[in-house]
């Protein structure tokens, strides 16, 4: 047998294996040639010391930041060793989270009172404030964000819904519609947009029966988020071709099979910030549900309007959820992903402010969303303000994203963004549902851990003076000085504390004294 008889046999057994094998979507659709990818990955650290970029120079993820996610989802050691390589005395706005000489103490495994789900539930009762039939506690701060059925194929959504069971948060729809994908167990939080798929007319308008009829068959959506705009495209509509329109997105959407389907870039069923609040009252009282809204930062005036109806405490939403102009799973032009929108850390401070000040904040869930998903990030955000985290992107990555940035050309090489059937059999949803879980369950983890070690039983209760940010001039600001908070402003009184701490199972007394307002 000749030697190149020898090769092809070996070339065929391990293509053989790779597309019958589940764990890894790359191998699954590209056979041997794929390997070339890991064999490269498990170099880069050695060429990168001469070539290409340094570990925190990527952009939208830095290799760090991805290798954390990663290593976080295959249940891995996502420990880095030699030391911080961020120079953080020359960087601006540098995070830094100081830490009590007399931390609360952590569990480990095995130890009494360890929890493997590391569970964290909202300091808020999402739609209890308004008195909502079918208000409930988020049981998780981190949850899964905005990405629809058409946007990420049925493998991602299956994945991630599943995922989101297993780890006990909740999964936001995407403007997509409710498909047989997001009923995997997991709970939902149903998105509605400008096109109110799964609840339109023909002619596109909204309609409350087919909401109702969506509602009452899907027992597990436990909110409805209107979408006013998002980070990646903000104020634009969108167009799905055609050729897109297949059956299952047909179905889940309320659209005809094969015909182009147009997103207009506002809503037809209001139009200002009053009939705003009339339709999210409607919605509330016909479903029972909290209701709440989504949008990117731009026209200040709109948040002070909504404060300034909402203070009265007759209308209002349950939560509102602020993206950042960072925010990257929906394609767009370059000028609106570049340019339109204030990025998360800015634009929540402004909305938060607004809504604290009128005295509004404190009856609603705030939500942030914008590259929250690690954890020194989320706890800043949870600084800011927030109730609750959603993460997107980082999602993408535990479930197998590459960084690859074709995710709007239908040739996403691990199959999350496209619907080409070779490359969507890559993605076992079981198996990238088990990594998903893993990733929030570990976020959870090291937010608690954070919390403890800053002295607090929940990140919540984590006092603002407890983080700081480098000015890169030796200088530092605390979060109400960075963002021009007054003392105190928001945040949860002593009751509310009380209660959070107990939650957490901590003893009275040690969620600490409210700052003074």
């Amino acid at each position: 047998m000749t030697t190149f008889v020898v090769i092809m046999i070996v070339l065929l057994i391990v293509a053989l294996y790779d597309v019958t094998q589940r764990n890894h979507a790359i191998l699954r659709a590209f056979p041997v040639v794929g390997h070339f990818r890991y064999w490269l990955e498990s170099v880069g650290p050695e060429l990168r010391q001469y070539i290409v970029t340094g570990n925190d120079e990527e952009r939208p993820f830095s290799r760090d930041e991805r290798r954390w996610v990663y290593t976080s989802s295959k249940h891995k050691n996502n420990y880095f060793g030699f030391g911080s390589d961020n120079d953080m005395e020359r960087t601006g706005s540098y995070l830094i989270i100081k830490h009590s000489v007399f931390p609360l103490p952590l569990a480990n495994a095995g130890e009494p009172g360890y929890d493997a789900t590391h569970a964290l539930p909202c300091a808020k009762v999402m739609g209890g404030p308004r008195g909502r039939a079918r208000a409930f506690r988020p049981a998780s701060i981190v949850n899964i964000s905005a990405m629809s059925f058409g946007s990420l194929s049925s493998a991602a959504v299956r994945a991630m819904n599943d995922g989101s069971r297993r780890a006990g948060c909740l999964q936001n729809t995407g403007e997509g519609g409710v498909s047989q994908h997001h009923r995997q167990g997991g709970e939902l939080v149903w998105q509605i947009g400008t096109g109110y798929f799964g609840c339109r007319e023909p002619d596109g308008r909204f309609s409350l029966s087919m909401l109702k009829d969506t509602v009452t068959a899907t027992p597990t959506i436990r909110a409805i988020e209107i979408k006013l705009s998002q980070g990646a495209k903000p104020g634009v509509g969108g167009i799905l071709p055609g050729a897109k329109v297949t059956p299952e997105i047909a179905a889940a959407r309320g659209i005809p099979v094969g015909q182009t389907c147009i997103s207009p870039n506002t809503h037809s069923a209001f139009g200002d910030v009053d009939s705003l609040l009339d339709f999210a009252e409607l919605l509330a009282d016909e479903t029972g549900l909290p209701v709440g809204i989504k949008s990117a930062v731009g026209d200040g005036a709109f948040w002070a309007e909504l404060g300034r109806l909402m203070a009265s405490g007759a209308r209002g939403v349950d939560f509102v959820t602020v993206d950042g102009g960072e925010g990257g799973t929906g394609a767009g032009p370059l000028v609106f992903t570049d340019h339109v929108a204030l990025p998360f850390k800015q634009g929540f401070a402004r909305v938060f402010r607004e809504l604290a000040e009128q005295g509004v904040a404190e009856r609603v869930v705030m939500i942030g969303s914008g590259k929250l998903g690690f954890p020194d990030t989320a706890l800043l955000a949870m600084g800011l303000g927030c109730d609750m985290l959603n993460v997107a992107r980082e999602a993408m990555l535990a479930v197998g994203c590459i960084q690859a940035q074709r995710c709007h050309s239908g040739h996403c090489p691990t199959g999350i963004a496209t619907h080409n059937p070779w490359l969507v059999r890559g993605l076992v949803p079981d198996v990238k549902a088990e990594r998903l879980a893993n990733y929030v369950l570990t976020l959870r983890q090291e937010l608690l851990k954070l919390a403890r070690v800053c002295g607090a039983p929940h990140p919540a209760l984590v006092d603002r003076d407890r983080i700081e940010l480098l000015d890169g001039r030796l200088g530092a600001s605390t979060i109400e000085e960075h963002f021009g908070y007054r003392p105190g402003l928001g945040l949860p009184g002593t009751e509310a504390r009380e209660q959070l701490a107990a939650l957490m199972g901590a003893a009275p007394g040690s969620a600490g004294r409210p700052r003074p307002r």
